[in-house]
């Protein structure tokens, strides 16, 4: 599952990853607590601007339970220019 702006959960819809649109790192944190309960998810990628503010309480929920794996990655338009996502979620998923 993809969580973030627009562009980054659109980015990962267009692979076939399900994705949830935030606005703001509260409701980001708010959505990821919520998959306590959900077994369908093994693997949470959030963007690293609404991350950031979040750090901290992401540390601890992956303290806490490991799975679903929370992974940041660089946001759309980021100082890391030219970002794969496919190839990103390939190599972190080990396919």
């Amino acid at each position: 599952m993809a969580v973030g702006s627009r562009i980054f959960v659109t980015s990962f819809q267009l692979a076939g990853v399900e994705g949830i649109k935030v606005e703001l790192s509260s409701e980001a944190l708010q959505h990821i607590n919520s998959l306590d309960t959900a077994s369908d998810v093994g693997l949470v990628l959030i963007s690293e601007d609404i991350g950031k503010e979040i750090r901290n309480q992401l540390t601890s929920i992956r303290a806490k339970r490991p799975i679903p794996l929370i992974f940041e990655l660089p946001a759309p338009g980021s100082i890391k220019e030219n970002v794969d996502y496919r190839a990103l979620l390939k190599q972190i998923l080990g396919v």
